[in-house]
């Protein structure tokens, strides 16, 4: 019994010894000799391609050569597009989808804009409120009262901060446009579509 299990235990030991002695690997060196081994592919080789053997010298499996950089760029890319295109198509089923939703997007953000505007209207004219009662005050040699600075410097900090948010609204109105317009065209291109 004690036997048996010992040979068992040599046989389990000695299989894996065999598998590894089962395979060959060929591959071509640097000076372009065909080199057999049994250690595997260098690294510097692997890239290359190369075969694996039976002990037999049969070939039970072919390892391609890696592909090069631009062609791994290029693949990239089109998984990339592949990608992009079908989040595209799950947005919008048409071209004339991609035109409501530019329309949709551009009207919310007119209506941010004129809300801007009007605010940026408002502040100028407590500006200029402010700035007449000042000058009558001056005239009659009275001095500024400091609510009156507060004020005049308030309304100016506000055309400044509301201006500049006219200006971004403007950016993104830009940058919303261009992208509905390439989403438009890339629609376009695959409906097949001119």
């Amino acid at each position: 019994m004690v036997v048996r299990r010992a040979a068992a235990s040599l046989v389990l030991l000695a299989l894996p010894l065999a598998s590894q002695g089962a395979e060959l690997y060929r591959y071509l060196d640097r000076n372009g000799t065909l080199v057999i081994d049994r250690q595997g592919v260098p690294p510097e080789y692997a890239g290359k391609g190369y075969d694996v053997l039976n002990e037999q010298g049969r070939v039970i499996r072919k390892v391609a050569p890696a592909l090069p950089a631009e062609e791994l760029e290029r693949r990239e890319r089109a998984r990339q597009q592949a990608l992009a295109d079908e989040q595209l198509r799950k947005l919008y089923s048409s071209v004339e989808d991609v035109d409501r939703a530019k329309a949709r997007k551009l009207s919310e953000l007119e209506g941010l804009m004129q809300i801007k505007k009007a605010n940026l209207e408002s502040a100028r004219q407590v500006q200029a409120q402010l700035m007449e009662q000042a000058a009558v005050l001056q005239r009659n040699g009275q001095a500024l009262p400091t609510d009156i600075q507060a004020r005049l410097d308030a309304a100016a900090a506000d055309q400044v901060r509301l201006q500049a948010d006219l200006d971004r609204y403007e950016t993104i109105r830009r940058k919303t446009t261009a992208a509905f317009d390439s989403d438009r065209a890339r629609m376009q291109e695959l409906d097949g579509q001119p």
